[in-house]
C-alpha cells in the first residue's frame, strides 16, 4: 500500500473515531481484551472459532464431533510460530515434469528460459 493511500485511510478513521467518541485508549484495551481471549483458547476451528474448555460447549465443536471428528484435532498447541518471510527450499531434482513440454512452459511463461 503507498503512502498517500494509508494515509488517507488513516485521517479516515480519526475522523470516524472522532465522531463515535472512541478514544485510542478503548481501541488498545479492545485488543488487549481479544488478545488476552485469543491466549486462553484451547480450542480453535479452521474458521476462528476458539472455546477455553470450560462451560458449555459452543456449537461449532458439538457439530464437528458429532460428525466425527476428535477435539484433539482442534487443540491449540502452544503459541504458533510466527512465518518467516522466507519460502521453504524446495528440491527440484525429484520434479517428475523435469524436462518435459510442462516444465519448458511453465518456465517460459516465468521469463526464465
Amino acid at each position: 500500500m503507498d503512502e498517500r493511500k494509508r494515509d488517507s485511510i488513516v485521517a479516515y478513521l480519526r475522523r470516524r473515531m472522532a465522531e463515535l467518541g472512541i478514544e485510542p485508549s478503548d481501541v488498545a484495551a479492545s485488543l488487549a481484551a481479544d488478545q488476552e481471549k485469543m491466549r486462553a483458547a484451547r480450542y480453535r476451528d479452521a474458521s476462528g472459532n476458539t472455546w477455553d474448555g470450560k462451560g458449555d460447549t459452543p456449537q461449532w465443536v458439538l457439530q464437528a464431533t458429532s460428525a466425527g471428528q476428535s477435539l484433539e484435532h482442534f487443540a491449540i498447541s502452544g503459541t504458533p510460530e510466527p512465518k518467516s518471510g522466507k519460502h521453504a527450499s524446495v528440491d527440484w531434482g525429484n520434479d517428475p515434469f523435469a524436462g518435459s513440454r510442462l516444465a519448458t512452459n511453465k518456465m517460459e511463461r516465468l521469463g526464465a528460459a
